[in-house]
């Protein structure tokens, strides 16, 4: 910037100055509200500060080192936490390109707009990454070499791909692996109410698999019982309060100021492992603990199996029965899939008292605006009586009793 040449001008006239009588807005006031997804609870208009909208910005753009030259396709809502905070705002703030795909979400005009190119950043849910890797699998692949080609080289051809709001199945992570040639999709965990509190950060070989990575910028973050338990978070880009809901501000947070995330985690060392949503995700079984995302991973590693949910079902002597709902990828030749045959198959990757005992083969899961399937409505939709001729109970013999 040239200075001296601007130093030495003669001061303005007085006619020419207004001295301005707004108001100074206050940096730590009310700023944003977004609501919640509901996928706990019914949505919550949860009241951001100002300085989110700045200093959440700066700390993306510098944890992902976004650059002038990068090229965002932005396919969220803007009303979605994701869709604002961490494909919009920071590349704003870092100078880059943001391209709208406005039309909805279309695995084939996604793939064809990547094969274009001029892209080098593409943010999404993973229920994203699973259609856009079903399109190549079942239409794509089925292309000449030379077309295949191009599409591969245009995924391969971007800097990052992250991917947040729920989890990134470890099956549909490896897919992309294969594809992109050891690249990973990026993931993090984080919520409305407090931004991002994990990532994985550009260029970390070490990241275990299924790990959602690293505190990110800033946080005080602790689990409430050492290495394992609720994921208590102290942010500066935490929300204020719940919009006209004072009960439900207080209860959100610990008496030291900790908000109480709701979400189960586990941690090695400086990387963390999110095991679920307390009151959906932990299913307490005979005695035991089981997270629900974990026999999901599972499930999802199967090949024949497109989507998968499992859920807590009450049960008089158990206390819960795992249930898992799933969709048949478009390829399974079998009529129906058997609850015994699904056992079977997972034998060897969970242990006994892990194997579902309530089985649902479903066409689709619906989903929300921001991707999600929303397990607090739906299991209770497909599970609400086992009398249902599309559900399958297991039954096994011991002492002439027939048993779930």
């Amino acid at each position: 910037m040239e200075i001296l040449q601007q130093i030495c001008k003669p001061p303005l006239p007085a006619s020419n100055i207004i001295i301005s009588s707004d108001h100074h807005l206050n940096y730590h006031g009310a700023g944003l509200v977004i609501f919640t997804s509901g996928t706990s609870g019914p949505p919550k208009g949860a009241v951001k500060q100002r300085s989110f909208l700045d200093t959440n910005a700066q700390a993306v753009a510098q944890w992902y080192n976004l650059q002038e030259t990068d090229v965002v396709l932005h396919t969220l809502p803007v009303h979605h936490a994701t869709g604002i905070s961490i494909s919009f705002l920071p590349y704003l703030i870092a100078g880059s390109t943001i391209e709208f795909q406005s039309s909805g979400f279309h695995p084939d005009q996604i793939w064809e707009r990547w094969r274009q190119g001029g892209l080098t950043v593409f943010s999404g849910v993973p229920t994203m990454y699973m259609r856009l890797m079903k399109y190549f699998e079942e239409n794509i692949s089925k292309k000449s070499t030379t077309d295949i080609q191009d599409y591969v080289s245009a995924a391969k051809s971007f800097r990052l791909m992250m991917s947040g709001s729920a989890a990134l199945p470890f099956s549909l992570q490896s897919k992309w692996i294969k594809l992109l040639d050891g690249k990973r999709i990026l993931e993090r965990y984080g919520a409305t109410e407090f931004g991002s509190v994990f990532s994985v950060k550009p260029g970390d070989s070490n990241n275990p698999d299924g790990s959602v990575g690293k505190p990110f910028f800033g946080l005080e973050v602790k689990l409430s019982n050492g290495s394992e338990g609720e994921i208590l978070v102290k942010s500066p880009h935490m929300f204020r309060e719940y919009l006209y809901d004072p009960v439900a501000t207080a209860a959100a947070f610990t008496t030291d100021g900790y908000y109480k995330t709701g979400d189960i985690a586990r941690s090695e060392g400086d990387y963390y492992f999110i095991l679920g949503r307390a009151s959906i995700d932990i299913i307490k079984s005979g005695g035991y603990k089981i997270s629900a995302l974990d026999i999901e991973r599972e499930l999802l590693n199967l090949s024949y199996i497109g989507e998968a949910m499992v859920v807590g079902v009450p049960d008089e002597e158990y206390g819960q029965r795992v249930a898992a709902a799933i969709t048949l990828r478009d390829d399974y030749q079998e009529p129906s899939l058997r609850l015994e045959k699904l056992r079977a198959d997972l034998r060897s990757r969970l242990a006994g008292y892990k194997l579902p005992t309530i089985l649902r083969v479903v066409k689709d899961f619906p989903k929300s605006a921001s991707g999600k399937v929303v397990k607090r409505v739906l299991g209770k939709q497909l599970f609400s009586e086992l009398n249902d001729p599309h559900i399958q109970v297991w039954r096994s013999q011991k002492g002439g009793q027939a048993r779930l």
